[in-house]
Formats: structure tokens, C-alpha cells, sequence
């Protein structure tokens, strides 16, 4: 039976995803988060953006805030917060992170090496570990937890030992999306990234209601946004959150593993009617003491 109350723990992808399908269905949903600020390391203003459309969808977003206890009455769960208050649920789900499930597979009587943080197998650059004829990829070398880059370095893993390249992979650029309610697509740079490794950046930021919404009357916003290296005019970090994110920016990628420009965005071409026409139509920075400030909360 489908929960009518649901409590989801956690500040992660995977609980901001489960979050928005549970609250879809109809469950009245609480996502709670022990930080100030949930998706730690995606750019703040995705962060921002994706919380307050969440509110507005009905989604009990609670930061600063996680479970004492949680008891079982005869109807639902009672989960006591730290601070004393009280949800009721009819299920609690954790998504609080994972690491490597590597105990009982015999590594370590092969002598494979695991990181005494996580168990994580220990590899080289051309994903080796200690044993000459032991490979691992994937999740199990806790690097980045993808399923294409699992594949990518799959394929490398198979130019090195029957090909004789001495393959690896680019781990910069890599684009992600986020299944959330609207989703969140990302590649390259947070701001805050760009600005501790560059001199100069220049942010450029849209925030508007689609086209289509203006007929469904629905309040939601999408958000783009464009961080450029001011030195050599790269675009150097990409970031969205609404509809489609995760295959507008599929395609951006591209462009920045390519090294475009701000002024090759520029000179693309939009097509109208679409969100995605925003990222070469964006023509005014963000000022810089309001991107800064907003960069350092």
C-alpha cells in the first residue's frame, strides 16, 4: 500500500529524487537534512532554486534537523526529532549515503588493497590495483558513483590491457543530472569552484517561467546559468534546474569539453520556443558584489 506520510532522511540525490516521487504520488512528504543546505557540492544557486520549487509543491523541506528515535505505535512510526519534535509516518526512508560493499568477496586473500576509510579498491590511474592481474571500476573505487562513468572507464580499462594505450578517463566535465521534481542538470564548475581556481569569473543567470506554464498557470520557475572564466572567455561550469535539464545540458557538455566560449554560446543560434534557448541568448552578467555574495553563503 502506498504510505500516506512519509519521512525521508537525507540531503543526497537519491533522497531529493525519492523526495519528489513519493510527494507525486500523493504521500504528504517530509525530506529532513542535518546541514544548512541540501545536494553538498552542486552549485548553491541549483541548491536554492530546487528547494524553493520542492516547497512549492507541498514537500516538508526541514534543515538542521534529524531523528533521535523513531517508535512504532499500532497505526504508524513516530520519529522524535533532536530538537524534540515529533512526525508521524506511516514510512521512513534513509538515504544517507553508501559506500563500497566490498567485505566477503575474497579481496584480501588475494592481497588486493582496500582504503581503510570506506573498503573503496584501491587502483592506480589506469585502474589496476596492487595485484597485477586484479582491475576494478566502477562504484567500488568510490571515485564518482556513475553509471556511464563506470562504462567510460570499462572501456579504458579494455584499450590498456588489449590494446596496449594506457588508457584513462577525463574526470573533468562530467555531466550529471538529478531525476528531482523539476530536475537539475550540471556540468563543469560551481561557482564556487571557478572561483577559487580562476582569477576572474563572470556569472550569467536566468530565472523564468516556461513558456508552457504561462497556459498551465503552474508556479514554477526554471533556473540557467553560465560560470565563464573572464581571462579566456570558457564556459567553464553549467548549471540548470527544470525541464528536460538533464538532456539540455547533455548536449552543453559537449561543448565544454570541446572548450567553448562564452562568445561561441553567443553566437549560436537559439530555437524558439524552448528553455534551452536561454543559454545562447543570455547576454548580461550578473553583477559582481551580488554574485560574489551570493557565491560565499
Amino acid at each position: 500500500d502506498l504510505p500516506k506520510r512519509v519521512v525521508v532522511v537525507g540531503g543526497g540525490y537519491i533522497a531529493v529524487e525519492f523526495a519528489g516521487i513519493f510527494e507525486g504520488l500523493g504521500a504528504k512528504t517530509v525530506q529532513l537534512y542535518r546541514g544548512p543546505m541540501f545536494l553538498r557540492g552542486f552549485d548553491q544557486d541549483i541548491r536554492t532554486t530546487l528547494a524553493e520549487e520542492m516547497r512549492k509543491k507541498g514537500i516538508d523541506l526541514r534543515f538542521d534537523a534529524g531523528i533521535a528515535r523513531i517508535d512504532k505505535t499500532a497505526s504508524c512510526l513516530v520519529a522524535t526529532l533532536k530538537d524534540g519534535s515529533k512526525i508521524e509516518a506511516h514510512a521512513i526512508m534513509y538515504a544517507t549515503g553508501r559506500a563500497p560493499l566490498t567485505a566477503d568477496l575474497g579481496l584480501e586473500a588475494a592481497g588486493v588493497r582496500l582504503r581503510k576509510s570506506d573498503n573503496a579498491v584501491v587502483v592506480d590511474e589506469h585502474y589496476k590495483t596492487n595485484v597485477d592481474s586484479i582491475y576494478a571500476i566502477g562504484d567500488c573505487t568510490n571515485r564518482m558513483q556513475l553509471t556511464p562513468v563506470a562504462i567510460a572507464e570499462a572501456m579504458a580499462v579494455t584499450r590498456t590491457m588489449f590494446k596496449g594505450e594506457k588508457a584513462t578517463l577525463d574526470y573533468s566535465n562530467v555531466a550529471t543530472a538529478v531525476f528531482s521534481q523539476p530536475p537539475i542538470g550540471t556540468v563543469g564548475m560551481t561557482e564556487e569552484e571557478a572561483r577559487a581556481r580562476h582569477p576572474a569569473v563572470v556569472i550569467y543567470r536566468s530565472t523564468f517561467k516556461p513558456l508552457k506554464h504561462t497556459i498551465s498557470g503552474r508556479d514554477e520557475r526554471t533556473m540557467m546559468k553560465l560560470v565563464v572564466d573572464r581571462t579566456t572567455d570558457r564556459v567553464v561550469g553549467c548549471h540548470m534546474v527544470g525541464a528536460d535539464a538533464g538532456e539540455i545540458v547533455q548536449g552543453i557538455a559537449v561543448a565544454l569539453k570541446c572548450g567553448a566560449t562564452k562568445a561561441q554560446f553567443d553566437a549560436t543560434v537559439g530555437i524558439h520556443p524552448t528553455s534551452a534557448e536561454e543559454f545562447v541568448t543570455m547576454r548580461t552578467a550578473v553583477p559582481e558584489p551580488e554574485a560574489a555574495s551570493r557565491a560565499a553563503e
